[in-house]
């Protein structure tokens, strides 16, 4: 079984190297020790969501709180492109299953879209409570899947930023069941940036779509299904993942 994965505060492993010895506190500490009951001896994982992997064991064990001695530590570069999900915000959780799901796969970047066909819409203290349960959906899943790089959760956009932003990325890619180019069509730029757009429950309006096709984005389809707003997003970044980094 993969050794528990504990997220640090963002920078704290910067200058950690092997033979080093890491307090494990907080919440984390009180999982560790709580919990998950680990001993003395056993392996964990450490990471501040930078990238750094950091591989060692617990070598003492207090209330709320674990040390860890450092055997390994690596510090690989960002995969290159990079991926960018935009998800339509949706009713029920189905958005925070994309982002779950999209995280566990590998995303970058997580894009909270109001399309003009969301039932659901982020305003005032709604957004700022939507935007941090979206992040705590990325830190939960990021530990789950052992992963060290954390996916950035950006700030909430609506179709006019999105098309602006959509504009100066690499390669845009907008999920739609009229598409005629399929995703397997779509040849990836080796770096920069791959942003792939999932409309909401009621799709993406007629107006929404030429706006994105105007800032250079490609309309295209995963196959003959459709799926839902949930799971589209985190099949077609399975597809260009497999292509990419896999």
């Amino acid at each position: 079984m993969t050794a528990p994965l504990f997220l640090l505060p963002a920078g704290s492993l910067g200058s950690v190297t092997p033979g080093s010895s890491v307090l494990v506190d907080g919440a984390e500490g009180r999982h560790a020790s709580g919990s998950l009951r680990l001993q003395p001896g056993e392996p964990v994982l450490l990471s501040d969501g930078s990238g750094a992997e950091v591989a060692g064991s617990v070598s003492s064990v207090a209330p709320g709180e674990i040390t860890v001695s450092v055997e390994t530590v690596c510090r690989p570069d960002a995969p290159t492109p990079r991926f960018v999900l935009v998800q339509a915000l949706a009713k029920g959780d189905r958005d925070e299953q994309a982002v779950e799901s999209a995280t566990e796969l590998g995303v970058d970047e997580v894009v909270p879209w109001g399309a003009a066909r969301s039932i659901v819409q982020w305003r005032g203290d709604r957004a700022a409570k939507a935007h941090r349960k979206w992040e705590q959906v990325v830190t939960a899943a990021t530990k789950q899947s052992r992963r060290h790089r954390t996916p950035v959760v950006a700030q909430h956009v609506t179709s006019k930023q999105l098309a602006a932003r959509l504009a100066s990325t690499s390669l845009a890619l907008v999920l739609h069941e009229d598409a005629t180019t399929s995703v397997n069509d779509v040849e990836l730029p080796s770096s920069g940036e791959v942003m792939v757009v999932v409309g909401p429950e009621g799709g993406i309006s007629a107006d929404e779509l030429a706006a994105f096709e105007e800032a250079g984005a490609r309309v295209i389809r995963l196959g003959p299904h459709v799926l839902r707003s949930s799971s589209a997003g985190p099949a077609a970044l399975a597809v260009l993942l497999a292509r990419a980094r896999w």
